[in-house]
């Protein structure tokens, strides 16, 4: 009898071509909606964000020190002190030859300085200050629009608003903003094994993980979810459940019955209600991933396997979603590690081992297995900081060798 190379087997879509084939079916939402900027957290820019003034608007000072006119700092200067600019609080009047002015950090410059030196290089005594020089003009000074100017485009339509783009759009003094519409995505399991946490096991069960973690991965990213529960392996119910989903939903996720087993019926009703467009990767782990639409609605179908439903996830579903949503994904950036440990690897398909990354005494980063590799097996997946690509026709990785990986260690998952 033959021997069966699992790693090999034709037909196997390659990562890169799906994900390609896969977004280029896919088509933005165009609807928008304005927001508060209290509730734009994790929502997507419909349209460019243009600076509506500069920033900062005023000469203001980077430093605690004196405003003075940089031409009086000599070796014998010994200015005098007439009064103080604080935040909120300027100065009023100027700054003639032989004068100064205490002044805040952030507080404006008065009229006739064009330098501050800092508090530690000066000497006071009875309201006279004695700067040590040399000093240049426009030292410590933050210059108007040094930031952005009026009219400038801050950030593009399709950003994802972080707390860093919500404290920039906050110094703009906007109110409110356009964002896409939410997505809402419909989520479900399939099989007769699963029961829900808190229900008893019986023999054979086990507890559904897997629509708790994609859940939480939706939520993180700011998705409206539905979540239909677990459906039994019954073909009539999944039916019922996919076509109901395809009017409620911006896209479908199952979890399980895309597998070749006697009940996994995913497949074969997503034939029957709708299109595949691709199914088997030559991926580990998440061969048996499924792509396909019923009417206009997506359809993503993850593994049952909990590693192989996160995975999946993250290198397909979120960049399909951040597809529809009109979010702009820029390139995960890849790192080179060496391999402090052999990683056991067969030639066929492109896999993504769970690792942990360090950085080494000498500065490079170092990177070993995050415990056991099965599919299966989700507590090790839950202790590891990156993924290794592993390239498709690479065999085992010994001990020393250079591998690819990227950082998910406080990513959405």
């Amino acid at each position: 009898m033959a021997i069966h190379d699992c790693d090999s087997q034709p037909g196997l879509r390659p990562y890169l071509d799906a994900r390609h084939e896969m977004l280029s079916r896919l088509e933005a939402i165009t609807d928008s909606t304005p927001v508060s900027l209290e509730q734009a957290l994790n929502r997507i820019l419909a349209d460019d964000i243009l600076s509506p003034l500069d920033v900062p608007s005023f000469a203001n000072s980077a430093m605690d020190g004196y405003a003075l006119r940089a031409a009086d700092v000599t070796d014998e200067a010994a200015l005098t002190l007439i009064g103080t600019s604080l935040a909120g609080h300027p100065f009023n009047g100027s700054i003639g030859p032989g004068e100064c002015v205490r002044i805040m950090t952030g507080a404006a410059l008065p009229l006739g300085a064009d330098a501050v030196v800092m508090q530690e290089n000066c000497r006071s005594e009875h309201n006279i200050i004695y700067p040590r020089g040399p000093v240049t003009e426009g030292r410590h000074v933050r210059l108007p629009a040094e930031d952005l100017a009026q009219g400038e485009r801050v950030f593009a339509a399709g950003t994802r608003i972080n707390a860093r783009v919500l404290s920039v759009l906050s110094s703009l003094g906007l109110e409110q903003i356009y964002v896409q519409r939410q997505l809402t995505v419909a989520l479900l399991s399939t099989g007769d094994e699963l029961k829900s946490p808190g229900e008893l096991l019986a023999p054979g069960d086990i507890y559904d993980s897997n629509r708790i973690g994609v859940g939480a991965m939706l939520e993180r990213l700011g998705i409206r979810v539905i979540d239909y529960g677990i459906i039994q392996d019954d073909p009539a119910l999944i039916r019922q459940a996919f076509i109901k989903a395809a009017t409620e939903a911006d896209a479908l996720i199952t979890s399980g019955g895309v597998s070749v087993g006697d009940a996994d019926y995913t497949k074969q009703v997503l034939e029957e209600v709708g299109r595949i467009g691709f199914w088997k990767l030559a991926i580990k782990p998440g061969k048996p991933f499924a792509f396909g639409h019923i009417n206009n609605c997506p359809f993503f179908g993850l593994p049952g396997n909990p590693v192989s439903a996160a995975v999946t996830f993250h290198l397909l579903v979120r960049p399909a979603l951040a597809t529809l949503a009109g979010e702009t994904l820029k390139p995960t950036p890849l790192l080179q590690a060496k391999a402090l440990m052999p990683f056991k690897k067969s030639p066929g398909r492109m896999d993504f081992q769970r690792g942990t990354v360090s950085t080494q005494a000498d500065g490079s980063l170092g990177v070993v297995a995050a415990g056991a590799q099965s599919s299966a097996v989700f507590s090790a997946m839950a202790e590891a900081n990156c993924l290794l690509h592993l390239e498709q026709d690479r065999g085992n990785v010994s001990e020393g060798d250079m591998v690819t990986l990227e950082l998910i260690d406080g990513l959405y998952w």
